[in-house]
């Protein structure tokens, strides 16, 4: 089965083809040893070219011919995982075969696949493009399942509020679910208070677009049970706690863990995994009007715990609290919640390193080896018990909103904690689900954080 595309573009991978022009990418020692032929190392040399990491020269042929190109490395490849997604941008239009000594196949065939990534359906014209010829070692259906997913993260995100509210996204959910044979349901409106799911109501209610849970299922009954937990908060203006502007206008991505959990949910049901895969994501926007919630009102979740709001711009943590009380009534073998939750994760690690939070040492130390294969960066923080004093609450059970604002990421993951009580394993990633800079694999935007790491463990359990 094809991957599912919110956006379609051709593959930039095509099958081997001996017309294929050869971009060699080698470190400084490669170049020193001979890789390239004599006529090629010559005019390299008197290029300047000394295979430093993102240095690139064409190799012309006989006239005005084009030979074919060569890619710096630079002296440690491994720091640079993805590099040669730079190739997808430097080269010129055609048919190309990459010679990577130093590289693995698959991993530098994704590189390239992501580096081509751009988001330009609000832009007139089209850049010509570079394809990749693949080597016969390279999984080419695994690759394209994840390439897609990564583009299906990023443009989600990408795509502004206008065209991506909880009403499209609710559509583009259907459509996933559709696309891979699921089961899929939603709770919209006055629904959610019928059917118990108040806070998600509340975040939600202001806007011109009800709220709404969302609900896919997938797989084998009996097999596995894997629940994927996505923050969909589509714009986040602060609510009545309202945001200075500058912190709005990365807003569009505050549904960045939906995307992501959507991303994963393409790649465990492309690869047909034998799982039984749930997938929920509580669709809201955070608006202002007259009958927005209000700081200092206290509500009642679906498990029961009563929540004062402290604060109306935390409110990520309110609609994932109903959404998590209601996957673990199933009690599922491993539940995942992915958000862009906390300003303080971004403090503590910045935007590129995702934290996640879990009580359980095997899923941990599985996560963390998954990471390092995958090149995927995550890291453990604590679920320190010492700090659930912060989240007490005086007039209600807790609040979502400490005072002090010290160790944020750590009291959100412990008020989420609350609210899962039956699954086997949990564990909660606080992303940022965007790249401020440029990297070699992918522009400024959206980014798919994580995935690749979680799909390589949940393949090892179907």
């Amino acid at each position: 089965m094809l991957p599912y595309q919110f956006i379609e573009r051709p593959s930039p991978f095509v099958a081997s083809d001996p017309k294929a022009l050869t971009v060699y990418a080698v470190t400084p020692a490669e170049l020193e040893a001979g890789v390239l032929s004599k006529i090629d190392e010559t005019w390299a040399r008197a290029a300047g070219f000394k295979a430093e990491a993102g240095s690139f020269l064409l190799l012309q042929g006989d006239g005005a011919t084009l030979k074919g190109a060569v890619f710096g490395l630079g002296k440690n490849p491994e720091e640079a995982p993805f590099a040669c997604g730079k190739l997808a941008r430097l080269l010129p239009a055609g048919l190309w075969r990459l010679e990577a000594p130093s590289l693995d196949p698959q991993q530098a065939a994704l590189g390239f696949g992501l580096g081509g990534y751009s988001f330009d359906s609000y832009k007139t014209g089209k850049t010509p493009e570079a394809f990749l010829a693949l080597a016969e070692s390279v999984d080419r259906a695994a690759l394209e399942r994840t390439l897609q997913a990564v583009f299906l993260a990023r443009d989600l995100v990408n795509t502004p509020t206008n065209d991506m509210g909880p009403e499209r996204l609710g559509e583009v959910f259907h459509a996933i679910g559709t696309h891979y044979g699921a089961t899929v349901k939603a709770v919209v409106g006055d629904d959610l208070l019928a059917q118990n799911f108040p806070l998600i109501h509340t975040v939600g209610r202001a806007s011109a677009e009800a709220p709404r849970l969302l609900e896919m299922r997938w797989g084998r009954k009996g097999a596995k049970k894997v629940t994927l937990v996505g923050k969909g908060v589509c714009f986040d203006t602060g609510g009545l706690d309202i945001k200075p502007a500058a912190s709005m206008l990365l807003m569009k991505k505050d549904m960045g863990g939906a995307a992501n959990v959507l991303a994963l949910a393409c790649m465990i049901m492309g690869a047909e995994l034998d799982l039984d895969l749930r997938v929920l994501v509580p669709a809201v926007e955070n608006s202002i009007s007259a009958n927005a919630f209000r700081p200092g009102d206290i509500y009642r979740s679906r498990k029961g715990i009563s929540v004062q709001i402290d604060n109306t711009d935390a409110e990520g943590r309110l609609i994932l609290a109903d959404a998590l009380a209601y996957a673990d009534e199933e009690t599922p073998d491993l539940m995942i919640d992915m958000a862009t939750l906390t300003g303080a994760a971004r403090v503590a690690l910045g935007p590129d390193l995702p934290p996640f939070f879990t009580d359980n040492e095997a899923l941990a130390s599985a996560l963390a080896s998954a990471s390092l294969k995958e090149s995927d960066p995550v890291w453990r923080l604590p679920l320190f018990k010492g700090y659930e004093k912060d989240i007490r609450s005086r007039a209600a059970d807790i609040t979502n909103a400490p005072s002090g604002g010290m160790a944020g990421a750590i009291t959100a993951a412990l008020f989420l904690k609350r609210f899962v009580s039956n699954a086997e394993s949990w564990v909660h990633f606080d992303i940022f689900a965007w790249s401020p800079t440029e990297k070699p694999q992918g522009p400024v935007g959206g980014e798919a954080q994580a995935i690749r790491a979680l799909f390589r463990h949940i393949s090892a359990l179907g």
